[in-house]
Parts: C-alpha cells; sequence; structure tokens
C-alpha cells in the first residue's frame, strides 16, 4: 500500500447501533472514546432462560432482531418493528413487547454485566445446513477488549474499506461496522489486514489497528429490506482466511480499533494511516 493511495482516504460513512443485533442507524458525527462510539452497543436483550445476550450469531434463536432497527432520541432509544409497532428503551412494557416479538422471555438492559456471553453458531455449519439447523455453538464472552459497559463483541470500534465492501459485492450494513473508509480506485481489498499495529489519525481521533475482524453468519442474513446474501461469508471463506487473534484461520473483513486519543469523526474526514 502506497502512502499516495494512504494519502486519499477519507470517512464515507459513520454507524452505530444502540441494541445489540438490530439494525442501527447512520450518522454524519460520531463521537469515540475508549469505550467505542458513543451510543452504539449500548443496549442488548439477555435471554431470562440462559443469561446470555441475544445475538443474531445465534442465527436459529435471534435472526429476527435484524428485522428491528434502533435509532438514539435524546437519552432513550426508539425501537422499531416490522409490524409498523415501536417502543423506547424506558417504556414500562418494552420488555412484553420484546419477549412477545422474539418468542421467548427477554429483558433490555444497558449495561453490560461481567463476564456477558452470546453464543456463536458455527458460521461455516450454519451456511451448509440452514438457519434453522442445529450446529455447534460456542459460548463467545463479549467485549474483551472494551473498556466500559457497552455490548461490542470484542473491541471499541469497527472499520472497513470501501474497496472490501466492492470487492465482496455487499451493502457497508452487513458487516455493521462503525467506520467505513473511502479508498481510491485500484485500492486492494483487504487491505485492512496489514493496519495491524499502525495508527489511524481519522478527524481529532487516533486509533490503533488490533486485528482483522473476524465474519460470522449475520452479515448473510435478511437486514431490514436486504435479502439473504450468502456470498458475504463464503467470500472472504475463500479469499480471506488469516489468523485473527490468535482464534486460527477465520474469514475476516474489516479491523478492530482501539481509540487513542478520544474526538469526533465526520464523514469526508481525512484517514491517514501511521
Amino acid at each position: 500500500m502506497s502512502m499516495a493511495a494512504d494519502e486519499h482516504m477519507q470517512v464515507d460513512s459513520l454507524y452505530r447501533y444502540p441494541v445489540k443485533s438490530m439494525l442501527g442507524e447512520r450518522v454524519d458525527t460520531l463521537l469515540v472514546n475508549a469505550g467505542g462510539a458513543d451510543g452504539d452497543r449500548k443496549y442488548a436483550l439477555i435471554d431470562e432462560s440462559s443469561g446470555r445476550v441475544a445475538s443474531a450469531k445465534q442465527a436459529r434463536l435471534w435472526r429476527g432482531l435484524l428485522s428491528c432497527g434502533a435509532v438514539t432520541e435524546r437519552r432513550q432509544v426508539r425501537i422499531h418493528l416490522p409490524d409498523g409497532r415501536t417502543t423506547t428503551s424506558d417504556d414500562d412494557d418494552v420488555d412484553d413487547l420484546l419477549s412477545q416479538f422474539v418468542g421467548r422471555s427477554v429483558h433490555l438492559i444497558d449495561s453490560r454485566p461481567a463476564g456477558a456471553s452470546i453464543q456463536r453458531a458455527d458460521p461455516d455449519q450454519v451456511l451448509d445446513l440452514g438457519v434453522d439447523a442445529q450446529v455447534d455453538a460456542p459460548i463467545l464472552e463479549l467485549a474483551l477488549a472494551t473498556p466500559g459497559t457497552s455490548f461490542t463483541d470484542l473491541a471499541p470500534v469497527h472499520a472497513i474499506t470501501t474497496a472490501t465492501l466492492e470487492h465482496v459485492g455487499v451493502e457497508a450494513a452487513r458487516y455493521r461496522p462503525n467506520l467505513v473508509i473511502a479508498t481510491p480506485p485500484g485500492y486492494p481489498p483487504y487491505t485492512e489486514n496489514e493496519w495491524t499495529d499502525h495508527i489511524l489519525n481519522v478527524g481529532e481521533t487516533r486509533l490503533r489497528a488490533m486485528g482483522p475482524t473476524p465474519r460470522c453468519v449475520i452479515p448473510t442474513l435478511e437486514h431490514g429490506r436486504l435479502p439473504r446474501a450468502a456470498h458475504a461469508l463464503r467470500t472472504p471463506a475463500d479469499e480471506n482466511r488469516v489468523d485473527a487473534f490468535g482464534l486460527g484461520l477465520l474469514p475476516c473483513a474489516g479491523a478492530y480499533l482501539q481509540v487513542l486519543s478520544e474526538g469526533t469523526m465526520q464523514i469526508g474526514d481525512r484517514v491517514s494511516l501511521g
């Protein structure tokens, strides 16, 4: 990757996802600090029968969450169900409504408890056997590299380049990034692999690339009006299996970032790599 290419990188789009595994919101500016993006993965549903966090990584149980939208309204979050009903994070009946929707008893919380975990269904098995199949689903503890109380999978911020998205042929929403970086023509896909331990300067912020982002089954699922897209996982699985965080060779796309200097990112901000 040449420095000339680096000089032409900029912020393409910014996202946050107020409720884990629900559709998020595109924003013009995004404040980030050590705990991640402001308002991102602030809420999650707890499955009362298991005590685990509801995540569409276990598609058999929770893929319906990706048909719900969540947007920030002042100090609360408004949740839109696909049938047109809405509720807010501070409504008295929010748990009852969401439990009815998912068909399980759930509770909306806004602070990650110690040891919070999800089930991560084996993505290759889900692709081969279908979303309703009983597959291996190891337990994954959340947010091991994220200080604070949000419900990130691992790290505070997730970024991906337009080069990678265009190569795979998917919408950014499928990979649920916070930061999409516009790259110049000819910029190679999956270059995020090479960013590890480099510093990204984005607007007022400084971030350290921690490693490539492992992909699960979520990008392949329906996202609101977006249909299923098996290639969102199959293409990285065929082309970009790399060692990620000591977990072995996994299909990856994008990079996880640690926030070194908090501040605000804006669409159009220059992105430089050092």
